[in-house]
């Protein structure tokens, strides 16, 4: 299903000329939360969120990926945005960052701190001089903090 829904939001979000940021899936029992970010050069308008609304919402309704009632969501990334992508690690080198991991890494999974490095295995934080190596597949999410 993973690879499907990722193709669906990825075509429907590029066919209407906006760059996909990324995306959250949270599936729970009964529902599901899709959050889709969207980016455009100058900006993100409300009604480009309407647009891609409509239009992501007709899809996935034809080809019924989300097996359970969802909720869909659009949005620009913001400035404290969520990242997603090794890429995306890496052009924010030196920023704050927020992270949750799925597993506790040193007892603990909330960190807090300095991005040092990022490759597609692992980011390393900073965080009150101690450097944290986090393994990419073990990061539940990870967003940036405005000074």
């Amino acid at each position: 299903m993973q690879t499907a829904l990722n193709n669906l939001v990825k075509n429907t979000v590029e066919g209407l000329d906006f760059t996909l940021w990324g995306y959250e899936y949270r599936p729970h029992s009964e529902s599901a939360l899709l959050r889709v970010f969207i980016e455009k050069e100058g900006g993100i308008s409300v009604d480009d969120c309407a647009t891609v609304s409509r239009q992501l919402g007709a899809v996935l309704d034809v080809e019924n990926i989300i097996p359970v009632a969802y909720i869909l969501e659009i949005s620009s990334p913001g400035m404290d945005r969520v990242l997603f992508t090794a890429d995306q690690y890496q052009d924010y080198i030196g920023d704050s960052l927020k992270i949750r991991t799925r597993t506790p890494i040193e007892e603990r999974r909330n960190f807090k701190g300095s991005l040092v490095s990022a490759d597609e295995n692992f980011v390393t934080i900073k965080v009150d001089n101690t450097e944290f190596e986090i393994p990419f597949e073990s990061i539940d999410r990870a967003r940036l903090v405005l000074d």
